[in-house]
């Protein structure tokens, strides 16, 4: 997929016909690009950096505490938050962080 420089729509492809060469244009502007030879573009695209749910800090302040078992170290104890993620017909899901100092273990319940 080759995508406007000028604005970001999605390129269309016009094949060759008679004396001219095929090339991409854009749906939306003027913008043209003439295909000169065979495009092989394999790139990959940088993993995007996750936000965490809860920060240490304000987990251990703010956050309630529930009874929760950690997966990694079976403390007893966690903090949680719901957020709505799906569509409204569908529960919360509930991010738990173990309270356990030396774990801090993220999870989640759907």
């Amino acid at each position: 997929m080759e995508f406007c420089p000028t604005c970001a729509n999605l390129l269309q492809v016009e094949p060759a016909s008679a004396g001219r060469k095929s090339r991409f244009f854009c749906p939306t502007c003027p913008y043209i690009y003439t295909i000169d030879h065979k495009i092989t573009k394999k790139e990959r695209l940088p993993k995007k950096e996750v936000e965490p749910i809860f920060s240490w800090a304000e987990s251990m302040k703010n956050a309630p505490k529930t009874q929760a078992t950690c997966p990694a170290c079976g403390h007893g104890e966690a903090c949680f938050k719901q957020i709505q993620i799906r569509s409204a017909d569908e529960p919360m899901t509930t991010f738990y962080m173990c309270c356990n100092e030396s774990c801090r273990r993220d999870w989640r319940e759907d």
